[in-house]
């Protein structure tokens, strides 16, 4: 893969995101349509998809949307809880299932997509595209999604510059951190090439919003930590110099890369 995912330890991904699991339906930002149009293009219904690492359901939500049927998968019973409260609309059931990307609660040939949005990056292995691999169906596909911040307006720089303070001083204290926020798998054997798309995707915070944003990354320094109150204060600092109107607009994009799976003797 390219550039490659570090994998968190076994089960401790699902740890990393207990507690966050209000803050982050209510503040994580969504994918545009024309994401998932990207990915459902050219596919005939009916149409399964398996979304890995769903956490609170935004993006299985999305895929419901588009009026496919989801199972969706996460390690952390919070974030599922969390994520039945959220009704896709229209209202289509989400399928959601406590399970890890490596062991897929998911027969064989189930798929037509599998989805990992903003999650890939948690646990990208060649175990994981071999699990993959086994539920979707031949000529399935596999997308990853992420939103991925610009920086080329002062906004944006000094939010990722903030962020990324708070990144090194989780990681100084242990924590294992994965930065990457695009892959292509590198598994010619069980995937055809890679293409990829990207989308625009601005965010727009009121103040509540942008702490809110802030708070949901599972990095950023818990109730009590000295450093969150530092963070917070350098944040609405920077939301003053830019508010107009009391919201402001982080450049965001959505990019997508896409591979189809190859048929089980090719």
């Amino acid at each position: 893969m390219s550039p490659s995912p570090s994998p968190d330890p076994a089960g401790a991904t699902g740890d990393y995101f207990s507690g966050l699991a209000g803050v982050y339906a209510r503040f994580r930002p969504g994918y545009p349509a024309t994401a998932f149009d990207f990915m459902l293009s050219g596919l005939a219904p009916p149409i399964t998809a398996v979304d890995v690492g769903c956490g609170t359901g935004i993006s299985s939500r999305g895929l419901a949307a588009a009026g496919v049927t989801v199972i969706a998968v996460d390690p952390n019973q919070d974030m599922l809880d969390e994520a039945s409260r959220h009704p896709a609309r229209p209202k289509v059931a989400i399928d959601y299932r406590r399970g890890s990307a490596d062991e897929l609660p998911v027969p064989d040939d189930t798929a037509t997509l599998v989805l990992c949005a903003q999650s890939y990056h948690w646990f990208g292995s060649r175990e994981t595209l071999e699990e993959f691999h086994r539920v979707l169906i031949p000529n399935g596909r596999l997308a990853l999604m992420w939103n991925v911040r610009e920086t080329g307006d002062s906004l944006s720089a000094g939010y990722e510059r903030i962020m990324s303070e708070a990144q090194n001083q989780a990681q100084s204290r242990g924590r294992v951190l994965c930065r990457a926020r695009s892959a292509t798998p590198d598994t010619p054997d069980l995937f055809g090439p890679a293409h990829r798309e990207r989308f625009p995707n601005p965010q727009t915070f009121d103040a509540a919003g942008w702490i809110g944003r802030a708070r949901s990354a599972s990095y950023f320094p818990p109730e009590g930590d000295p450093r969150r109150e530092e963070y917070e204060t350098a944040l609405r600092r920077l939301f003053d110099t830019h508010a107009r109107d009391g919201t402001v607009t982080l450049r965001e994009r959505t990019e997508v890369t896409m591979v189809t799976a190859r048929s089980r003797d090719a």
